[in-house]
């Protein structure tokens, strides 16, 4: 959580005790952060205010704060700021336009950096091997290699001999778009300028001639790297790991982690990962379970993807009470955040269809009772499943916990649910449901308008919630909320495009009309904001 506040009230303190800790770091600190939450205004507001605690900002201050901008997307307001500073307080160091050139490099605006290029040259300043790998990237980005073979020449022509990052910057451009033969002879070029290539140059082609399944010439490069003393780091095997799971070749990838070992150097969650992914999708989830174990007893904590692919096996498989067993785990770890709801409802729905109503309110219980923070989403997964599966007043029953819960359910849910009551014939649950949404919305307005509890009637004697939903939507009284009130009321009477011709259901929508527009008098909404959009969706 961000607590910007906190934090200056933390400054001004540390003035009137302990001034002696205010160094230039601390509120560089501040403006990486403000810079990082695209709050460019305060950012700048920190170099302001430095002088009033007794901290004067030099050139090097100005330039973190350039950085820090540039970094994090507002290169132009860096661009504007550095034009306002540089004759006034600050003068231009090579860093503030390296950062600039950065900026627009990543923006993927290459004319304004060579203006960068230009301006720096006026100052005075020549272009090292930072600068031009910066712009080098730029090119490459953006598939202008042309230029970027250009600008290796004039790099060799202005006495700045590219390095290894720079061919790399090349080789990795060349791999993405599937110009291998090209980017090996920028490979051998390396070794004709005299320069090496290191291990990250290695992976980096290795990965391309793996992403477009050429696997042999991976582990042909691989061999050549070690015969040449450079170590693989985990992040090579990983994209030949990759490539055999594209392949489905399950062996290869176990062979695969058995030479990491031999070599010393341990695999990793995300090559674990991809093990088990492919061991699932095969259909041999035994090995799956082997594999985490493995992890387990090599002190490796799973994450939430290996969760996530342990859960979707068992699932698959109709293994479904490993799967809660797993799923539960992964909940009491902490690991259940929304990104995970899919899977949620995947099992949900499956564990239902199973017929296995106990195991999945197990499950449920679970997430509630280990003090999960549930959205909306969640619980609408959890009803909706309910509902779809002929468990309709269990998916009540839910549905009232999560108005309990201090939770509107959606329009959809309540719908669905009207639905289901109305063809078992309970009124009673029904009553029940409808009235917490009435209180809460006559506790927000004090008294019910009598408009609108004559529209909240006409809707429930037809076993619907939207019009009850409309006056709750309508509480905050801006014509946003008035607009999808009346047309969510008016679309759940069916009438989004032609109505049938009978005298009961043109009463019916013509009271729900009359009432609606009584009660946007009575708040004071203007009527024309709406009578266009809502004349469209009705015809009487």
């Amino acid at each position: 959580m961000r607590q910007f506040g906190t934090v200056w009230a933390l400054v001004e303190e540390m003035r009137k005790d302990n001034p002696q800790f205010l160094t230039p770091e601390v509120f560089i600190v501040l403006m990486r952060r403000f810079a990082s939450a695209r709050m460019v205004k305060k950012a700048i507001e920190v170099l302001d205010e430095m002088p009033k605690y007794g901290v004067e900002p030099d050139e090097y201050v100005f330039g973190c704060l350039l950085d820090a901008l540039c970094k994090n997307g507002s290169v132009k307001e860096a661009a504007k700021l550095f034009d306002e500073m540089r004759f006034s307080r600050f003068s231009p160091t090579i860093k503030h336009f390296t950062s600039l050139l950065y900026g627009w490099c990543k923006e993927g605006k290459l004319m304004e950096a060579k203006v960068v290029l230009v301006k720096m040259r006026e100052a005075g300043f020549e272009p090292d091997i930072v600068v031009y790998n910066n712009l080098l990237n730029g090119y490459a980005v953006a598939r202008k290699m042309a230029d970027a073979y250009d600008l290796l020449v004039e790099m060799r022509r202005k006495g700045c001999n590219p390095n290894g990052t720079s061919y790399t910057i090349v080789i990795q451009a060349l791999c993405l778009q599937d110009k291998m033969e090209e980017a090996m002879r920028v490979f051998v070029d390396i070794e004709r300028s005299g320069c090496e290539a290191d291990v990250v140059t290695y992976t980096t082609l290795i990965s391309g001639f793996c992403k477009w399944g050429k696997i042999e010439k991976g582990y042909e490069l691989l061999d050549n790297m070690l015969q040449k003393g450079y170590n693989p780091n985990q992040t090579t095997y990983l994209h030949i790991m990759l490539a055999h799971e594209k392949k489905e070749e399950l062996e290869e990838c176990l062979e695969l982690v058995k030479v990491m070992e031999k070599v010393s150097l341990p695999p990793d969650l995300n090559i674990y990962n991809v093990v088990i992914r492919l061991a699932c999708k095969l259909g041999e989830i035994d090995e799956g379970v082997r594999v985490w174990n493995q992890i387990e007893a090599n002190g490796i904590s799973p994450g939430v993807d290996t969760f996530i692919i342990m859960i979707n096996g068992f699932v698959e498989q109709g293994r479904l009470v490993e799967a809660c067993d797993h799923f539960k785990e992964m909940i009491g770890r902490g690991l259940l955040c929304a990104p995970q709801y899919g899977t949620l409802k995947d099992l949900l729905n499956t564990l239902l269809r199973a017929e296995k109503l106990e195991l999945s309110k197990d499950v449920w219980s679970c997430i509630t009772t280990k003090g999960c923070e549930l959205n909306v989403s969640a619980w609408t997964i959890w009803i909706h499943a309910l509902f779809s599966n002929g468990h309709v007043k269990e998916a009540c029953s839910y549905c009232l916990d999560m108005m309990d819960a201090g939770l509107m359910p959606q329009p959809d849910t309540f719908a669905k649910l009207m639905r289901g009551l109305r063809k078992l014939y309970n009124r009673q649950i029904a009553a029940e449901i409808t009235e917490k949404p009435r209180k809460s919305w006559m506790g927000e307005r004090g008294e019910l308008v009598d408009a609108v509890g004559v529209a909240i009637i006409v809707r429930l004697r037809r076993c619907d919630m939207r019009c009850c939903l409309a006056a709750y939507y309508v509480k905050d009284r801006t014509e946003t909320s008035v607009s999808f009130a009346v047309h969510s009321s008016i679309k759940t009477i069916g009438v989004c495009s032609v109505l049938q011709p009978r005298k009961k259901s043109a009463q019916i929508i013509s009271g729900l009309v009359s009432a609606t527009w009584a009660f946007l008098a009575r708040i004071g909404v203007r009527e024309e904001c709406l009578v266009k959009g809502v004349s469209r969706k009705i015809k009487i």
